[in-house]
C-alpha cells in the first residue's frame, strides 16, 4: 500500500476538515481526527521553528489534545525546536514528481482492466483498503498513545470517503479482474498544473503481478487527460519498494518532511 501521504506505499496525509485555532494561521483544528479518536487535535502542516511559540499558546488556549505537526527535513532548527517543546518524530514523508508532457508515459502491460470504481462498490473497496494495510506504519500507528482499533480504520475509512466524497478524492480507480477487485487507487487535483496519486492499495494475494505499476501509469493517463503537466505521490521513506516503482516509471525525488505529534496532556488516549 502507498499513502501519498501515507498501498504497497503510503498518500500523504489523510485528507481533514481544519479551521484555524484561534488566530494562528499555522495550526488547524483537525475535524476528522476529533472524530475518529474522540478529543480535540489539530495540525501544523509547514510548521517553522519562529512560528512554534504561537502554536503551541493557540493548542493550549483551545484545549488541543494532540498536535500533529510536519515541517521540511531541510529544515533543521524547526525539528531541534519541536523536540525541544516535546514533539516525538513519528515518521519522514519522501515526495516523488514527474512532468507529464516532457516524457512519454510507458506502457501497461499488466494486463488487467483498470477502471473507474462504480456506485456501490465502495464497501469492496473498503475491504481491500483494510487487508493492504494490515501491519503498514504511519505515523498514526507509530504513536502508542492512539487507540490501535482507531488507528486500523483510518485507511479503510478514508478508501470509502474517497469512493462517495468529491471533496476527498477526485477519481478513485479500481483493477478487476473478472469481475474480483484487486486493488484501487485515488486521485486528486491539486491546482490546474498538478494532480497527485494520494492512496493507493493492492490486496495481499494479488502483489506481485504488476498491479501498482498499473495504477501509476492510469494515474499518469488521467492527469494528462485533466490537462494537468505534473503528477506527484508521496510515501514513508521506509517504503522503498513503491519507491522503486516510481522511478521505473520516471519519477524524481522531489522532497521530504518530518512528522511530529505532540501530546498536551499526561493521561493517554487509550486511557
Amino acid at each position: 500500500m502507498h499513502n501519498s501521504a501515507n498501498s504497497m506505499g503510503i498518500l500523504q496525509k489523510p485528507l481533514t476538515v481544519a479551521t484555524p485555532v484561534a488566530a494562528d494561521s499555522h495550526v488547524y483544528l483537525s475535524a476528522i481526527d476529533e472524530e475518529r479518536f474522540g478529543f480535540r487535535t489539530a495540525r501544523a502542516p509547514d510548521l517553522t521553528a519562529p512560528a512554534l511559540p504561537g502554536v503551541l499558546a493557540a493548542c493550549h488556549a483551545s484545549g488541543v489534545t494532540l498536535c500533529i505537526a510536519r515541517c521540511g527535513v531541510a529544515d533543521i532548527r524547526a525539528a531541534q525546536a519541536m523536540e525541544q517543546a516535546g514533539f516525538a518524530l513519528m515518521d519522514t514523508l519522501v515526495y516523488y514528481a514527474r512532468n507529464l508532457t516532457t516524457v512519454p508515459l510507458p506502457s501497461d502491460a499488466g494486463g488487467l482492466q483498470v477502471r473507474p470504481v462504480r456506485p456501490g462498490e465502495e464497501e469492496r473497496v473498503k475491504a481491500v483498503a483494510a487487508r493492504s494495510f494490515g501491519g503498514y506504519c504511519g505515523h498514526y500507528h507509530a504513536d502508542e498513545q492512539l487507540d490501535r482499533a482507531a488507528v486500523d480504520e483510518i485507511y479503510p475509512s478514508w478508501a470509502w470517503r474517497s469512493c462517495v466524497s468529491r471533496d476527498v478524492a477526485d477519481e478513485v480507480l479500481v483493477a478487476d479482474l473478472d469481475g474480483t477487485i484487486l486493488g484501487f487507487a485515488t486521485l486528486r487535483l491539486n491546482s490546474p498544473e498538478e494532480g497527485e496519486g494520494v492512496l493507493f492499495g493492492v490486496a495481499p494475494f494479488a502483489q506481485g503481478r504488476g498491479i501498482y505499476r498499473s495504477f501509476m501509469i492510469h494515474g499518469m493517463r488521467w492527469c494528462q487527460a485533466k490537462g494537468v503537466s505534473r503528477m506527484v505521490v508521496s510515501t514513508q521513506l521506509t517504503n522503498v519498494a513503491v519507491q522503486k516503482v516510481w522511478t521505473r516509471v520516471g519519477f524524481e525525488f522531489s522532497h521530504a518532511h518530518y512528522t511530529f505529534h505532540k501530546w498536551f496532556h499526561t493521561q493517554t488516549a487509550r486511557d
